[in-house]
């Protein structure tokens, strides 16, 4: 008697449709409103719902309420999740194909002509985006040009970030102060990326046309419950903009092809 077929994994199942395979390659860069997915992907609202929610139910998308509108969500990819699905799925067709690729960082050895650009914003300048600006600075040890700026800053960076950066990173930033979007103006960036729903409407055009990416990412100082090594959310908001960034590093790292001889 001949043993029943094995089931495809999740993943596949998944992903394999392609209206999700879309929104998940549209969620790959940057996080979006459901309407906005609609027009990307050019599919009924109502439809576009439907397999969001799917691939909600499969751990690959989560949802966030807007800070700038709470009667909207921002859909996001989870990279991580993705990464170990895809890890599960090699390792189901054959043990070898079992492994999660390594991700590499910006280096001297394959830099281009001159280092890419990246901007990160949020409203106050005084957590998310210097947090964000410190590790991408830290991870790439001087190879991306990194900066951060708010549409309205804060008088000083949060007492947590920097707490967080200390402990958590061995990065310090206590001398660092917040400043104004405006101030970057005329700048080029390669990447401007919002980490606050709220800023995100409002930045400004930096032109040469840069990538915009949003990265939808509550407010640490909101939460109220101070903990005794920094405040959790400064931890766990620093800990998913690290491996937000983790995965922006190929994305700045050149290919073999675009390296000039």
């Amino acid at each position: 008697m001949r043993p029943s077929d094995p089931a495809a994994p999740a993943f596949v199942q998944l992903a394999s449709h392609p209206l999700r395979w879309k929104l998940l390659a549209e969620l790959a860069a940057s996080d979006y409103r459901v309407r906005e997915l609609v027009e990307r992907v050019g599919q009924p609202q109502n439809l576009v719902s439907y397999h969001l929610r799917l691939l909600r139910d499969g751990g690959l998308v989560t949802a966030r309420r807007s800070s700038f509108d709470a009667r909207d969500s921002y859909y996001h990819l989870d990279l991580q999740q993705s990464a170990d699905a895809l890890a599960r799925t090699g390792s189901a067709l054959h043990p070898a194909l079992g492994f999660a690729p390594a991700l590499p960082s910006p280096s001297s050895s394959a830099s281009p002509a001159r280092r890419p650009a990246v901007l990160f914003a949020c409203t106050g300048n005084s957590a998310r985006s210097p947090i964000a600006e410190a590790l991408l600075r830290h991870r790439t040890d001087g190879h991306v040009e990194v900066a951060s700026a708010g549409s309205h800053p804060k008088p000083r960076i949060h007492p947590d970030a920097v707490q967080v950066l200390r402990e958590q990173h061995g990065i310090d930033i206590s001398g660092q102060r917040p400043r104004h979007l405006d101030a970057l103006l005329g700048r080029r960036f390669d990447y401007v990326i919002s980490l606050c729903d709220k800023v995100r409407e409002v930045c400004p055009d930096f032109g040469d046309q840069p990538r915009l990416v949003h990265w939808s990412i509550p407010d640490p100082a909101a939460a109220t419950s101070p903990g005794p090594v920094g405040h959790p959310a400064f931890v766990r908001t620093a800990a998913e903009i690290d491996t937000r960034i983790r995965y922006l590093l190929p994305l700045l790292t050149p290919t073999p092809q675009e390296v000039q001889p």
